[in-house]
């Protein structure tokens, strides 16, 4: 059974029709529904054409784009480990100016909702690349990649440290219209704190998690199997991480979360919005299944009709308050 935006159906006892809007407020973004795929995981789309329609889904955030053109890192750059995956991409792309002629014509023709990721080395780079991005209105949001090394700094993460995280937002806030999503570190000892500086700078809903620090030895050749030695550990062993900081952040932080960490089914997407993300996304889980995101939204349809549920907001924070 596929609902997208609502429909009339009748409820598990067949005794009445149910009537679901499963589209959200993502701050000033409004979703169909509140799937989108994470950055780096679903390439442009054109990938996963063959497998759904890309257009059905909530938004498809973009694989992480920077001012100029990027190699990545030295392979290996992935490897799988036990419920999840390590990577190393290194934010391997061809930069802002081909992402804006290349690909973004060629999302806007298929009427696919685009969220642009992007990351940078200091702050002046954020503000160009969303300067440059400013006045491209099929852009719906921007999501900070602020789990970058801060050249400025000595190579601190940006997502670390409170202060960088206002400075950043509130940098880029005066730079475009586009409204501004930080992706949060799980890498820090507060996860409160870090959103409280991304409000403060002026984000307009936070996205959260990105992956845990980890790496992994080939105890044959007795070195790292990574060519970067630490990657980011993403899928279902980071779950449990990913719901407790969404749970801490949604009691204290009254901004929208964008919620994400091994979520693979419509259960788990489940869990996510009863600790409070207003959207969530897939990552990880589409290696699994490329169809993932239509089978999540087909999941949460039937479960809504079957509990007499109009809207996700009746169960959102369900299990925070």
């Amino acid at each position: 059974m596929s609902i997208m935006m609502g429909g009339t159906l009748m409820n598990k006892a067949g005794t009445s029709p149910v009537n679901i809007d499963l589209s959200v407020q993502l701050g000033p973004v409004k979703l169909p529904n509140p799937i989108t795929v994470a950055s780096g995981t679903f390439g442009y789309g054109t990938e996963y054409e063959d497998y759904l329609e890309i257009n059905k889904i909530g938004a498809v955030i973009v694989k992480g784009t920077t001012l100029e053109p990027r190699t990545g890192n030295p392979p290996a750059r992935i490897i799988e480990t036990p419920a999840g995956m390590l990577n190393a991409i290194g934010l391997e792309n061809p930069g802002i100016e081909v992402f804006l002629k290349k690909h973004l014509p060629h999302l806007k023709k298929n009427n696919i909702n685009v969220i642009l990721n992007i990351a940078g080395n200091c702050v002046d780079d954020y503000k160009k690349i969303c300067s440059i991005a400013d006045g491209h209105k099929e852009i719906l949001a921007i999501e900070l990649n602020i789990s970058c090394p801060n050249v400025a700094k000595g190579g601190l993460q940006f997502g670390t440290d409170p202060d960088t995280v206002e400075q950043v937002v509130r940098a880029v806030k005066g730079e475009t219209s586009i409204p501004i999503i930080p992706k949060l570190s799980p890498n820090v000892t507060d996860i409160v704190q870090i959103a409280e500086a991304a409000k403060a700078g002026g984000a307009d809903a936070v996205s959260m998690i990105n992956t845990l620090m980890g790496m992994a030895v080939d105890i044959k050749n007795r070195k790292p199997v990574l060519g970067n030695i630490f990657g980011g550990l993403s899928g279902p062993a980071i779950k449990p991480v990913a719901l407790r900081m969404i749970y801490q952040v949604y009691k204290v932080v009254d901004i929208p979360i964008l919620g994400g960490g091994g979520i693979m089914t419509y259960e788990d997407a489940l869990e996510f919005i009863m600790v409070g993300a207003t959207a969530i996304s897939v990552g990880t889980g589409l290696f699994v299944n490329p169809r993932a995101p239509q089978d999540i939204i087909d999941g949460l349809s039937g479960y809504m009709i079957e509990n007499d549920i109009v809207s996700l907001e009746e169960i959102r924070g369900a299990a925070v308050r």
